[in-house]
């Protein structure tokens, strides 16, 4: 008795490809530029070169436009006419465009040049510390006054209240976030990509911190339960204003 084995043939058969996964392949090749080197992401990167102080200011100006919004919507907080785009929006935007860009821009292009070359173990941790202890006050001072006069300071005691109360609380942030963002850019990134990756990472701590201290706020005014002084959104002014 003899037992015969056919041999079975596995033919390779296209796996059928739905609409979604072609949407998502053109959605990548125009966000990277697949083989071509043509999508946002190149042309983005080349009026980064062309034109860097232009391009900051328009990234940060979004990014901080678009981080207000946001953090808004994620704790609920809405203007009085029931949005999540209030005044502080378009505000946010100038901030980014016009303060924080080009303060960025110039701290960066200097301590960029300042280690240009220098490759070392101990050049890099000089580069952090530098970073950390000069370049990072000098942006959240520049920060923390800007956000104060935003949210309604008008005097020269109510800033430097704003700045004292938290200058070593956003340090203490900075002092954790920034060294592995420097890290990461000295390894990974060119250098004149770095100042809208460190727009990014701002940009998710600045959501997280912003949308946490408007929950806080509300909570706090739902306890209080003011009178007059509370809109239908919950919001009141963080400092009072001055009729003129």
């Amino acid at each position: 008795m003899s037992v015969k084995f056919e041999k079975e043939t596995v033919r390779d058969t296209p796996i059928p490809r739905g609409r979604k996964h072609e949407i998502a392949h053109e959605i990548g090749e125009r966000l990277t530029g697949g083989e071509t080197a043509a999508g946002y992401l190149a042309a983005y990167l080349k009026q980064l070169q062309e034109n860097p102080l232009r391009t900051k200011m328009l990234t940060s100006g979004t990014l901080s436009a678009t981080q207000e919004v946001l953090a808004s919507w994620i704790a609920h907080d809405r203007s009085k006419h029931g949005h999540y785009f209030n005044a502080r929006v378009p505000k946010m935007a100038i901030y980014g465009a016009f303060i924080s860009a080009p303060l960025g821009h110039v701290l960066i292009t200097i301590l960029q040049k300042l280690f240009a070359g220098r490759t070392s173990l101990k050049a890099k941790i000089l580069q952090i510390l530098v970073s950390n202890l000069i370049v990072s006050p000098i942006q959240n001072s520049v920060y923390l006054i800007s956000m104060a006069i935003i949210a309604g300071a008008r005097t020269f005691h109510q800033v430097r209240a704003t700045v004292r109360a938290g200058f070593m609380p956003v340090m203490k942030v900075s002092w954790i976030t920034s060294p592995l963002a420097l890290a990461f850019a000295q390894k990974f990134l060119p250098e004149h990509t770095w100042v809208p990756f460190f727009n990014i990472v701002a940009f998710v701590i600045g959501t997280y911190i912003n949308a946490h201290t408007k929950k806080k706020r509300l909570a706090a005014l739902r306890r209080k339960h003011y009178g007059d002084g509370r809109s239908n959104s919950g919001r009141t002014d963080d400092f009072p204003r001055r009729d003129y």
